[in-house]
Parts: structure tokens; sequence; C-alpha cells
């Protein structure tokens, strides 16, 4: 089958990370010295990473953060406002998550109201 239509068919399928997985192979060196499997197995994992991509683009945008650009980094701790440096970064790690385990945050989020 020649490389341009197999690539429309794949956009049109809506696998426009396994057509862009295939025409990056097609043009490395290298990539004609894997197999098939091996092959497939990286087609799909980008199939895989656009998809969690876009799903998490759409989500963040449909979420109308406050503060989209915002990090547990850039939170200012010299600031009086009763929090413990290291109990929040121990949450940043994502344990409680990991364990099913809920949090809820109670007080005043904004010291000047």
């Amino acid at each position: 089958m020649l490389t341009n239509p197999m690539l429309d068919q794949m956009h049109t399928l809506g696998l426009a990370g396994m057509a862009a997985a295939y025409r990056q192979l097609g043009e490395q060196s290298h990539g004609s010295d894997l197999s098939f499997d091996e092959r497939l197995g990286l087609m799909l994992d980008r199939e895989i990473a656009l998809r969690t991509d876009k799903r998490l683009t759409n989500r963040l945008a449909t979420a109308k953060l406050r503060f989209a650009n915002a990090s547990i980094e850039d939170i200012d701790f010299s600031t009086h406002r009763g929090l413990d440096r290291r109990n929040v970064l121990c949450l940043a790690q994502g344990a409680w998550l990991k364990a099913n385990e809920n949090l809820i945050l109670t007080g005043q989020t904004d010291p000047t109201t």
C-alpha cells in the first residue's frame, strides 16, 4: 500500500498520532530496523499520548481556571497564611491520590478578604 493513502486513511479514522509516528518512522534511518510489533507499538504509544494530551487540554479549557498557570512551586510561604511548607509539599506529591483518600481544604484562601 502506498504511504500517502495510508496516512489519509489514518487521519480519516482519527488516528493523527499514529499517522505522525508512521511518517516519522519512515523518515528515520533506523526505523526500518524495528520489527512490525515494535513499529506498531511506537505508533500506538504516540496515539495514546496524543489523545491523553488532547483530553487534558480540553479539560483545562473547560475548567476555566482563574490562574491557569498556577503551580505548587509558585506558592509564597513568606506571607503569613498558616501554611506549613512540609504539609503542602507532601500533599503535592499525591500519595493521598494513590491511596484513594479524600482531601478537604477549608479556611480563607485570600488573606486580603
